[in-house]
């Protein structure tokens, strides 16, 4: 079962920003209930434990934030890279006869409106499948045709450009497909909450050793995990958040407008 993105952005987070209070609260009482029977020895060995388990939960928030804005780049210069591919194509139509020109532009009108409908839908599934379809069959008709008006073109260059320009709109088209369902797999995601659960927990016990609590520190350890993770999902889905790629979309949409 597929779980909607706008799903994970809120709920993991609010699910995470509770749980460490819960946990920083659970730790905090342990260790206020064996605060007594430890030793120098034992709290020095105790907080070894809790920098090697807050320095793995550093180094796997580093990892899946730098990951998650890497595929973001990524899929950022996929847009502008099938825009000019598309582009370059169309204008290499002119080196078609007139007739076979008037069959193929208005393929490539819709193709192209087909593109940004899909990744503007793309989180209503039916509709983004629906899209990707009528993509497909599109992008089928066009390089049939295209073919087609190549060897009946006595423009030898035709073949060469046109067909090479198609192939390289195909080819970003597969590539940005599978960019866009790319995601950080759920295993390190799970690893991220766990560890974030165990390190307040031995964060609170830690705080014990003082005899009191400290909301306000407590507050902000809870805080900041829950805010990075938040913002790592929101890498990750780009097109539900803060974080969106509507600004790149200008790029498909500028080319649409050309083509009229």
């Amino acid at each position: 079962m597929e779980i909607h993105p706008l799903i994970l952005t809120i709920f993991i987070p609010l699910l995470m920003l509770g749980g460490m209070f819960v946990f920083l609260e659970v730790g905090f009482r342990v260790g206020r209930n064996r605060r007594a029977s430890r030793t120098a020895e034992t709290n020095d060995e105790i907080s070894g434990v809790v920098a090697a388990v807050l320095g793995l939960l550093g180094l796997v928030l580093a990892f899946t934030f730098g990951a998650a804005q890497e595929r973001l780049t990524v899929r950022r210069a996929q847009i502008v890279d099938e825009a000019n591919a598309i582009g370059t194509a169309y204008v290499r139509l002119d080196l078609l006869a007139p007739e076979d020109q008037e069959q193929l532009r208005p393929l490539f009108r819709d193709y192209l409106e087909s593109r940004i409908e899909a990744f503007e839908q793309i989180y209503d599934r039916a509709r983004w499948k629906s899209a990707l379809n009528r993509g497909a069959r599109l992008q089928d008709q066009i390089w049939k045709r295209s073919v087609a008006a190549c060897r009946a073109s006595p423009n030898p260059a035709a073949s060469f450009l046109l067909l090479n320009a198609l192939n390289e709109m195909i080819d970003i088209t597969t590539e940005r497909d599978l960019a866009t369902t790319t995601h950080a797999p759920a295993p390190i995601l799970l690893l991220l909450v766990g560890l974030s659960f165990m390190g307040a927990l031995l964060a609170g016990d830690t705080l014990a050793l003082k005899g009191r609590r400290y909301p306000l520190h407590m507050a902000l350890f809870a805080l900041a995990i829950a805010a990075t993770v938040y913002v790592v999902i929101d890498l990750e889905y780009p097109r539900v958040g803060f974080i969106t790629l509507g600004h790149m979309d200008r790029a498909m949409i500028q080319l649409r407008d050309t083509m009229h």
